[in-house]
């Protein structure tokens, strides 16, 4: 299990690769967690909005664990597993995170409940039952996606929880990560890839990023440099990437990324389960162009 003092650097979100009839792909999976696995990075995220966790069973999600662990141990990696284990329904979650646990998962993602719109109260509430299960708890927070905002007070509320050890911040801007850094708090990763670096420079700890899915070095190199202190040479490397992630997110993630790491050869297919369509032509020209360029 992780600390609060773990929660720092380069997180991945991985994908949930699919075979062409919509079954899980594990032969891909292996392809690309090895992949993963291969670089410097701080954390693997199995499960999360990246891995399309709404169209996925618990069973599969114990699948991608189990080889991911397996993997880890054939490449003497020490790489962290948190697993997304948060729905709209409190007791689902903490039926989900103890599973987590019994999986050997170091940590669980618990997103706000969304589309019920609970009040404060009740946010509070189901992130202090989900912190109750022994599991060490990463809050993410993503109002675009939940329907519901976390104001400053409660977070912290919730941040000092003792089973929380941080936050992903997808609020969508920068104004609660410089509320919470006022205050002594627990660690934030960056979860807006285009605020990274901005991110950053407030005090998050890291980021756990989609994008980081391509050019992953690139990201590690950005974060090193901006934590050796060199803020101007991180700058200007994130600013080389940012083309990138912006048309990776014009349309719904993974579609984009899934068609990537496919040219790639990582995957197998960019298959995505319904409702979700694979990424259009305009976007894979724009993803073409950008990756051709010389600096990215």
């Amino acid at each position: 299990m992780i600390k609060e003092q773990d929660v720092y650097g380069i997180f991945i979100p991985v994908i949930t690769p699919f075979s062409s009839d919509n079954k899980l792909d594990i032969q891909s999976f292996h392809k690309y967690i090895s992949h993963l696995a291969s670089h410097d990075i701080q954390g693997l995220v199995i499960n999360g909005t990246t891995g399309e966790s709404p169209t996925v069973q618990w069973e599969e999600v114990k699948q991608m664990v189990e080889v991911t662990k397996d993997i880890l141990t054939r490449m003497h990696k020490k790489i962290p597993i948190v697993v997304g284990t948060g729905t709209n329904d409190t007791y689902a979650t903490i039926k989900r995170t103890e599973l987590a646990a019994e999986l050997g998962a170091d940590a669980a993602m618990v997103v706000t409940p969304y589309y019920n719109k609970p009040t404060q109260e009740g946010i509070l509430e189901h992130f202090r039952r989900a912190s109750q299960v022994g599991l060490p708890v990463l809050v993410y927070e993503i109002p675009a996606r939940t329907g519901s905002r976390v104001t400053v007070d409660t977070m912290r509320k919730i941040m000092d929880l003792d089973g929380v050890i941080g936050l992903k911040d997808s609020s969508g801007g920068l104004e609660l990560l410089s509320a919470l850094m006022e205050y002594e708090t627990k660690p934030v990763l960056c979860g807006q890839d285009e605020h990274f670096h901005a991110m950053l420079c407030q005090g998050a700890t890291g980021g756990m990023l989609a994008s980081a899915n391509i050019h992953t070095n690139r990201f590690i190199e950005i974060y090193q440099r901006f934590a050796a202190g060199d803020i101007n040479g991180s700058r200007d490397d994130f600013k080389t990437l940012e083309p990138m992630i912006h048309h990776l997110f014009e349309e719904p993630v993974p579609a984009p990324l899934k068609w990537l790491l496919t040219r790639q050869d990582i995957i197998a297919t960019e298959q995505l389960r319904l409702p979700l369509m694979p990424v259009t032509e305009g976007i894979k020209q724009k993803l073409m162009e950008v990756l051709s360029d010389a600096s990215v």
